[in-house]
């Protein structure tokens, strides 16, 4: 798998090829490996271990609607009191963050609306604060703590 601009993790992968299998933590089985979620698994790795967001409270590809339509988040994450507070967006390191990648978890915070949003391709990450009374988004100049969005 390509290298990430993120700290080096230790994962169980299982197979070989097309079929290789990484472990996740959050859902507790064996999922393909793509290229998107070598990503993602990285990603929550580096929430968990730099960032220090509770595993307990963090949730992988979580099925929404959105205008009748059945959406996923790539990562939620919840307070203590159960509320969601993150979206985080995986792109495969080839993917270009751009307006378009934007506009697509904008649009699931419509229905979300979480205080903080983040973008990342493994290489490139973004996070951003979002002032829903005046509908905009102040970015970050890193990736915050657990501790400082609750």
């Amino acid at each position: 798998m390509k290298e990430l601009n993120l700290p080096s993790y230790s994962f169980k992968i299982t197979g070989d090829g097309d079929s290789m299998m990484i472990l996740d933590q959050i859902r507790r089985k064996y999922v393909r490996l793509t290229p998107e979620e070598w990503v993602r698994q990285n990603f929550i790795q580096y929430l968990i271990t730099e960032g220090k967001y509770p595993p307990g409270l963090m949730g992988v590809e979580v099925m929404f609607k959105l205008n009748r339509l059945r959406r996923r988040v790539d990562i939620l994450i919840h307070n203590r009191q159960g509320r969601p507070i993150m979206i985080v967006e995986c792109k495969e390191p080839d993917v270009k963050i751009d307006d378009k990648v934007f506009d697509q978890i904008v649009t699931y915070n419509l229905a979300m609306k979480v205080p903080y949003i983040v973008v990342t391709n493994g290489i490139d990450h973004y996070a951003c604060k979002v002032d829903d009374e005046n509908n905009k988004y102040e970015f970050l100049m890193a990736i915050p703590l657990y501790e400082d969005i609750c």
